[in-house]
């Protein structure tokens, strides 16, 4: 008898443990892949994150359907490219990029004569319909958020059909020599009549290139679809880009700046830096900003006296905190703890996000100027605070709006800009 129960249970345990030997695999191979070098999000991170889905995680399972039902929609979608705009930007190469400042206006109806109808006069937080049709704008959004959307769904789920997409979008936009964007800037934002491009057209890819970025990191680790020349050519790319926006004459205009422009300037510059290998020139970007940004563009109340003037002071003031909380997740990958500084005043990051929170939560109304208020766009503001230990920050985190498509930040725990960007 105890011979016959032996025989069962060693049968039992060699069953079990190739079951074992089967399922071992799947939850630990995220284990044994190299973490993403991510610039703006922690690659060790998302590693613990996918951990975490291949066990089960049911939270993280409808996240990821949300973002699968992004990454669908893309799948039909482009690939973009720079040389199929009507007309060539005002340098007449067809390679370099051109956007069309969003809030100028025609004062004259079109003439044969004028037919821009110029001069052109501005009217801030009014879109001009016009930006839409004729350049590279909508294009390159469509570039930034498809390429995030699918590197991501490709990291979570390992379906080869999104990398290989993510992979196409990349190739089309920067690489492919018929179908390339020059790594420049000189054209974006023109004015009809008035300037062929302008400095302040760098937060064209500034407000969010930093997910493309990441998006080839992440694509690196392994992605089908993703080959070793392309990784080599669009660090070429981003090293020249880079380049570009230290030295040309716009990009010390745009690092001048003393508004969100400046922020997301830095913050794009910092992720290059890191991305590219120049970790001193990150390094010292983030400690920079401490001084040249925080201090002066942000009051000892935590409000933000420059975003508040303008007639989308929510937006822009949303706006900038992505910029700073971007900027400080760089800084934890070069030893800068962006988030513990406080300047003369009591200024610091935790402020800024206090500030946003009665009307993030819903509990009071936002006291200032806003064409077009819409709550969740304070959401991954507030998440990242929360994340960086802001007690208050944390306490809000439930009341929070969802963002339209869902809250995706158990995946991508970077602010994005979740309501409309403008400019």
């Amino acid at each position: 008898m105890r011979a016959r129960s032996r025989v069962r249970f060693g049968a039992l345990f060699t069953a079990a443990a190739a079951l074992a030997s089967v399922l071992m695999p799947v939850a630990n191979a995220s284990a044994r892949e190299p973490a993403p070098r991510t610039a703006v999000l922690d690659g060790q991170r998302l590693q613990q994150t996918k951990l975490r889905l291949d066990r089960g995680d049911p939270q993280l399972r409808r996240a990821v359907k949300d973002l699968t039902t992004r990454a669908d929609a893309w799948l039909g979608q482009g690939p973009w490219t720079v040389v199929d705009k009507p007309k060539p930007a005002p340098g007449g190469d067809v390679h370099d990029y051109l956007s069309q400042a969003p809030y100028w206006w025609p004062t004259q109806p079109p003439t044969d004569d004028n037919p821009w109808g110029c001069p052109y006069e501005q009217r801030d937080g009014q879109r001009n319909p016009e930006v839409d049709t004729g350049t590279d704008r909508q294009d390159v959004e469509k570039v930034f958020d498809s390429t995030y959307d699918l590197t991501l769904a490709w990291y979570y789920t390992g379906k080869q059909r999104y990398a290989e997409k993510a992979a196409s979008v990349l190739r089309t936009w920067f690489l492919d020599p018929a179908t390339k964007m020059n790594p420049n800037l000189d054209h974006a934002q023109f004015i009809p009549c008035k300037y062929d491009g302008r400095a302040i057209g760098i937060i064209d890819f500034s407000q969010s290139y930093t997910s493309v970025v990441d998006a080839v990191a992440i694509l690196g680790t392994g992605a089908p679809g993703w080959s070793k020349s392309d990784r080599s050519a669009m660090a070429k790319w981003n090293k020249d880009f880079l380049g570009w926006l230290v030295h040309s004459e716009f990009g010390k205009q745009e690092s001048a700046a003393q508004n969100n422009h400046g922020t997301f300037y830095d913050m794009q510059v910092a992720a290059l830096a890191y991305a590219t290998g120049d970790t001193a020139l990150a390094r010292r970007t983030v400690l920079d900003a401490r001084a040249r940004r925080i201090d002066p563009q942000i009051a000892g109340d935590g409000s933000q006296p420059q975003e508040l003037a303008r007639t989308r002071s929510w937006h822009y003031s949303t706006f900038d905190l992505v910029a700073y909380t971007r900027l400080a997740a760089i800084g934890r990958h070069v030893g800068v703890d962006l988030w513990s500084h406080q300047g003369p005043d009591g200024q610091s990051l935790f402020k800024a996000v206090d500030y946003l929170l009665p009307a993030a939560t819903g509990a009071a109304r936002w006291p200032h100027p806003e064409l077009e208020f819409h709550r969740f766009a304070a959401s991954d503001v507030v998440h990242a605070a929360a994340d960086a230990g802001n007690a208050a920050a944390r306490k809000a985190v439930p009341d929070l709006e969802t963002p339209p498509g869902g809250d995706l930040w158990a995946l991508r725990p970077a602010a994005e800009q979740l309501d409309s960007i403008t400019g």
